[in-house]
């Protein structure tokens, strides 16, 4: 892997909620490879490259607590909006008061995870485009603290702090002599190529020693 950065994560929780359970939110043991990609875009994003998540290293114990957060149960559609501008007529809108809900989550605690990831180009790279650019702006990005938003860690109400690491060692986490621990099945991503048919994709994560190799991992439609 000729351009790949390592990138440290930590937040005092996260929510990497089980696509199975769409109403009380359960998370998974550990950051998902789509979370995990999904926090270096909000730091750099480009057409013309993608992220490919390599491992993720557990770094703190796993921990969980319940808790009850607010939530909207409905939303206004982008086709309705459109239907009042074109047709006339009110246009919908939330009504935080009646549509609000409690609900359950049961969400990490004190989470830290490092993040090896490296680039592929995309067909809408220009000429001028190359992996090492990008890294590079990455890097720069992850050394002044940029972003063009707020990383987070599953859902926006749980941000992280991002940093990048250099030369320096991995730092030994609380799973560095557990041998093997099998997570089950977990989201990989989501299949993108075909618009009107996205598919999702799963993996067994598979923990040595707290890392789960992503590259080297099966996955599943």
């Amino acid at each position: 892997m000729a351009f790949g950065v390592k990138v440290e994560v930590w937040g005092s929780n996260a929510l990497i909620a089980r696509p199975e359970l769409s109403v009380e939110r359960m998370t998974y043991d550990v950051l998902t490879p789509s979370a995990a990609r999904g926090i270096l875009e909000s730091v750099y994003w480009h057409p013309g490259m993608r992220y490919v998540i390599d491992r993720i290293h557990v770094l703190n114990e796993i921990k969980r607590t319940s808790v009850r957060r607010n939530e909207i149960s409905s939303k206004a559609q982008a086709s309705a909006m459109r239907s009042a501008l074109i047709n006339g007529g009110a246009a919908p809108y939330v009504n935080a008061k009646s549509d609000i809900v409690q609900r359950a989550s049961v969400v990490l605690v004190d989470v830290r995870y490092i993040i090896e990831a490296h680039f592929e180009m995309t067909d809408a790279a220009g000429s001028c485009d190359n992996p090492g650019k990008f890294c590079d702006i990455l890097r720069r990005r992850l050394r002044k603290g940029q972003c063009y938003s707020q990383p987070y860690l599953g859902t926006r109400e749980f941000a992280c702090h991002c940093r990048l690491l250099e030369d320096e060692d991995i730092p030994t986490g609380f799973y560095a002599r557990d041998g093997e621990r099998d997570l089950g099945l977990m989201l990989f991503d989501m299949d993108y190529s075909d618009p009107s048919d996205i598919v999702p994709m799963f993996f067994r994560a598979v923990m040595k020693n707290g890392v789960i190799d992503v590259a080297g991992s099966e996955v599943y439609r």
